[in-house]
């Protein structure tokens, strides 16, 4: 296949198997597990489903014990695969090749993906689908990516969890070394009820989850944007003290987005009373001179470079893009020993060259005003949680 030699059964394989990734019918697995295990295998990823979450809960028991059993470990049932672009090892899809700080586990198959691929650009340290996760669970992997050197922020989707006194441990333990993401499914009775016929967990009570999270310091997202703006805000930033923000725009209703964003989230935008003399002096007359700076739809990037000189130090600026605007890049580049969240919107091309820019540099580009601040306040509550504040 492709040039690859292939065996029409594990028997056949003349050397000894470290790892096992199992796509069987339901049926067949426990035999192929056995014949594996034969040949020296302890890792399995078993991708079938058809097992708990389909109310065969005897056969997964089955299949946990007669991996335990060999002393293997056992990821899956019903489940995504695993990814290691460290190690140069997919065994899952789609094939993440780039590796960085974001680790993924996620209980789902297609909302880990959807991380993998919005992060590639920064790069992946593991990603776990866990699916009915009958042996190694997101405790285990907690465990483990706390000690991991190859991952700066880890990024959960779960559903339930078995054991909630040791997930509260491996959550706090973590959470000191590196943020810790989580976004919980089934907050509500009728995605409790999916939960079952999903990955067969028990989701529990979300407000017992919330005040563990909180309690554990681990950052909750309540939705899948929230969940990806945060991982990326925090692999590029961790933690920074934000509290005062400037935001310098070309589009006033982006800026107005932008100011009740930043003050829901418990930020306030930053006085510059003392800088509207020298702004009113070096920017052009239809600059609208207040925070938010607006500069308009006569906006080029060259203007967002003079205010950020002449504004100097902040906690964090926003600059929101509208309009094709080039030179965005070199301006935030030039600037980079400030914090900067950028917002680049509705530029056609000119946009899409400018944020590839950005993606090659390993720089987050968010879509909205809104999803900007979200990562702002994934880094500012990161911050808080480490200062206790």
């Amino acid at each position: 296949m492709l040039g690859l030699k292939c065996y029409s059964s594990v028997e056949e394989i003349p050397d000894r198997i470290d790892l096992a990734v199992i796509l069987v019918p339901y049926s067949s697995v426990i035999d192929v597990v056995k014949e594996c295990i034969k040949k020296g295998a302890r890792g399995f990823v078993v991708i079938s489903g058809g097992f708990r979450e389909a109310g065969r809960e005897d056969l997964e028991r089955e299949l946990v014990h007669e991996v335990r059993k060999a002393g293997g470990r056992l990821i899956g049932p019903n489940c995504q695969g695993i990814n290691n672009p460290h190690a140069g090892l997919c065994a899952s899809w789609p094939l993440i090749r780039k590796s960085g700080p974001v680790a993924v586990i996620s209980q789902s198959g297609t909302i880990g993906a959807y991380m993998e691929m919005n992060c590639e650009f920064l790069g992946i340290s593991k990603f776990i689908a866990l699916g009915n996760k009958a042996d190694v669970d997101e405790i285990d992997l907690l465990e483990y990516l706390a000690e991991d050197d190859e991952t700066g922020v880890v990024s959960l989707y779960m559903e339930g969890t078995r054991d909630g006194r040791r997930f509260m441990d491996a959550v706090e333990k973590c959470s000191r070394r590196k943020p810790v993401v989580i976004l919980k499914g089934g907050t509500t009775e009728a995605g409790r009820e999916s939960i079952k016929s999903h990955t067969g967990t028990l989701a529990g009570r979300d407000e017992v989850y919330d005040a563990a999270f909180r309690k554990a310091g681990a950052i909750r997202a309540s939705s899948l944007e929230e969940f990806l703006d945060f991982t990326l805000a925090l692999s590029f930033y961790g933690p920074r003290k934000i509290e005062e923000v400037v935001v310098i725009t070309s589009s006033g209703g982006c800026g107005i987005l932008a100011s009740d964003a930043i003050e829901t989230r418990g930020m306030k935008l930053k006085r510059i009373d003392d800088k509207i003399e020298r702004l009113k002096k070096e920017m052009p007359d239809f600059v609208v001179l207040r925070n938010p700076l607006d500069l308009t739809g006569s906006a080029y990037a060259e203007l967002y470079d003079k205010a950020m000189e002449i504004i100097g130090q902040a906690d964090a600026y926003l600059l929101i893009f509208g309009d094709p605007i080039p030179g965005a890049f070199d301006v935030v580049k030039k600037h980079r020993d400030k914090t900067i969240f950028v917002s680049y919107l509705g530029g056609g091309n000119v946009e899409k060259e400018e944020v590839e820019k950005f993606r090659n540099a390993g720089f987050p580009v968010f879509p909205t005003p809104e999803r900007a601040v979200n990562g702002m306040h994934a880094v500012r509550t990161y911050w808080r949680m480490l200062n206790k504040q």
